[in-house]
């Protein structure tokens, strides 16, 4: 009985022993040079990886995608789940894949593979990042809808800035030398520059005028001999529109180069001019006019009265120099307004007989008295 006791031990005992031997050499089965633990291992670690990134991902989105402020910012909380967590997927599944002993050339093409996804999903996500950082910087500080071609044009740049790197990287990542492709480009760049150098001096100065705002659309401006209002601002040219009516097309460098007047932030106009009276004139009319003078802008409305002197002896006649604000930047205000003061200077001249120098010729003869100046000769 005993003896039949030991024996079914042994037997069991036995049968158990040849199981583990039957699970090492199952796990000891090559394929492609690894075996079957080696797998196992590798999906483990795979499966592992991918449940801590999973994890994580929803923690940073539950606890930051809720209190994104301002909730615009919740754009990027789902640029980084929708492409960090791919990249980060990826790029476990490539240091798992370390594990496993791959061929030179499956080594090389999943290499390549994971390289190529994680920077292109990385490119992706900086430029989002960017180009959102970007408007939101542009909208605090630029309202108008204008600015919005320069908005999209500034963030092309990012783009193909950003995308410019991450080739590079990964061209650098796969074994190409990009330090004589960089050179070459370098080369290349600076032929293009000088073949394009009156092109690229009017982007450039279209940045000056982007960022320094010596002018913006709806302006009234003057540049040089030229005057209109501003309708476009392009990258390489400028366009206005003249007050009779035809289009002014500048390049930006000849904007940028010349003095600009812009009327724009005008508020009020001082308005300067001089008139004569005859030298005939009695000396209390003259002493007159500055208070004829102050009593007819002050009468006006949206003036101030600054000063009205007698300035000069003129080669016609006495010359008085007027000085008065509009307070108003609207030119057919001014010229309103000036037209009245011009009437009422005139109306009032006339009724208390005050003559204005006109140009006119003295003719001396002899033996005749000399006529009055300022006088018309008889004909």
């Amino acid at each position: 009985m005993s003896a039949n006791g030991r024996f079914e031990s042994y037997d069991i005992t036995d049968s158990a022993f040849e199981r583990r031997e039957l699970m090492q050499e199952f796990l000891d089965y090559k394929v492609l040079d690894n075996t079957i633990l080696d797998y196992i291992l590798f999906l483990i670690a795979l499966v592992a990886c991918w449940t801590v990134i999973r994890i994580a991902a929803k923690i940073f989105m539950r606890h930051f995608g809720v209190r994104a402020d301002p909730p615009a910012y919740h754009q990027i909380v789902r640029d980084i789940g929708r492409y960090l967590c791919p990249a980060a997927y990826f790029a476990a599944f490539y240091m798992c894949t370390k594990l496993l002993k791959l061929s030179p050339a499956l080594e090389k093409i999943v290499a390549g593979l994971a390289i190529a996804i994680i920077v292109v999903m990385g490119a992706v996500f900086i430029s989002s990042v960017a180009v959102f950082a970007f408007n939101r910087y542009w909208e605090s500080k630029r309202k108008d809808e204008e600015d919005l071609l320069a908005a999209r044009f500034i963030s092309g740049l990012i783009k193909i800035v950003v995308w410019g790197i991450a080739i590079l990287l990964f061209l650098d990542n796969v074994g190409v030398k990009v330090t004589s492709l960089v050179a070459g480009l370098g080369i290349s760049g600076i032929a293009v520059a000088f073949a394009a150098q009156t092109v690229l001096t009017d982007v450039f100065c279209f940045f000056t005028i982007l960022f320094d705002r010596p002018f913006e659309i709806g302006d009234f401006i003057e540049a040089g001999d030229k005057s209109g209002t501003v309708e476009h601002i392009g990258v390489k040219t400028t366009r206005l529109r003249a007050l009779s009516g035809e289009q002014l097309i500048f390049s930006n460098k000849d904007l940028t180069s010349s003095r600009i007047q812009n009327y724009k932030t005008m508020e009020q106009r001082r308005v300067l001019f001089t008139l004569g009276v005859t030298y005939d004139t009695p000396p209390e009319k003259l002493k007159e006019i500055p208070d004829i003078m102050k009593n007819i802008v002050e009468g006006i409305a949206d003036t101030k009265f600054s000063r009205c002197h007698f300035v000069t002896f003129g080669e016609y006649g006495l010359n008085f120099e007027t000085a008065y604000i509009i307070m108003s930047s609207d030119y057919d205000k001014y010229m309103d307004i000036h037209q009245q003061v011009n009437l009422s200077i005139k109306e009032i001249f006339d009724q208390n007989g005050i003559e204005f120098a006109v140009p006119a010729q003295l003719l001396k003869i002899p033996g005749t008295a000399r006529p009055p100046v300022n006088k018309k000769l008889p004909s």
